[in-house]
């Protein structure tokens, strides 16, 4: 039985890589995410197959039900794809207590996990796909935590690509900019108390930068950037140093 899992499900670019993946011709697909609601409504629109798990990642549960679902099925992952994850906006002596570190457990442990419990149950042209952003490229001062936790899934995902090519499973870590309709924005901008982000300008549609993204997932692609600022950012980084490139975020934003 061939499935895809996808985090982060019931809103956003998850949303939107479900509603892709519903075209790939599986057997099923595995929706994860916090709230059941939204999870059914999906599952009530799509072709394929579906199971739900309203589950939190930041919980070891989670990992047990899918570790014993994975055995009972004896399936093949063929897309693991992790699209949940948040960020909070604002200096880090005003994030309140806790919030930060769970950040960490949802962007980067989880994704960890995750990985290691569908490892045994890919095979040669698997997909492993980490939901990154173009933040990655350079610390960011008010999304220090944040931009830390996609810093360190794109360095994960391009050494898990190194490590698991002889074996033929792809691996890719897609980086966009900001992505201006979906729920990141809103929730991140709760705890700037001091208004540093006001403006995205050349903000991406999440319709677009899944289908955009999605097709450089099927050609094995391992740093995707699918948008012009994000393809920017990335070579700039490659050739500017990061002190002029932090002067130049905060005049652009």
């Amino acid at each position: 039985m061939d499935i895809a899992i996808v985090t982060g499900a019931s809103s956003g670019l998850g949303r939107e890589y479900v509603k892709l993946l519903d075209d790939e011709g599986l057997d099923e697909i595995w929706l994860v995410a916090r709230r059941r609601p939204q999870l059914e409504d999906l599952a009530g629109a799509l072709k394929t197959k579906s199971r739900l798990y309203p589950l939190d990642l930041t919980e070891n549960d989670f990992f047990r039900i899918l570790q014993q679902a994975l055995t009972d099925s004896r399936a093949i992952v063929r897309y693991l794809i992790h699209a949940a994850g948040f960020g909070k906006m604002g200096s880090v002596m005003t994030i309140p207590s806790g919030v930060q570190e769970k950040m960490v457990d949802l962007n980067d442990r989880a994704a960890i996990s995750l990985v290691e419990l569908v490892l045994p149950y890919c095979k040669a042209g698997s997909h492993l796909v980490q939901i990154c952003s173009c933040a990655a490229f350079l610390p960011i001062p008010e999304l220090a935590v944040y931009s830390a936790t996609k810093a360190f899934l794109l360095r994960y995902s391009r050494a898990l690509a190194a490590e698991l090519a002889p074996q033929g499973i792809l691996v890719s870590a897609i980086c966009p900019y900001w992505v201006k309709d979906t729920e990141f924005i809103a929730t991140a901008i709760q705890t700037d108390r001091n208004q540093q982000f006001r403006h995205y300008p050349l903000a991406g549609t999440k319709e677009v930068i899944a289908r955009r993204s999605f097709r450089a997932v099927k050609k094995g692609r391992v740093v995707i950037t699918p948008d012009v600022v994000s393809t920017l950012l990335r070579f700039l980084s490659g050739w500017i140093p990061q002190s002029i490139l932090l002067y130049g975020s905060r005049w652009f934003r």
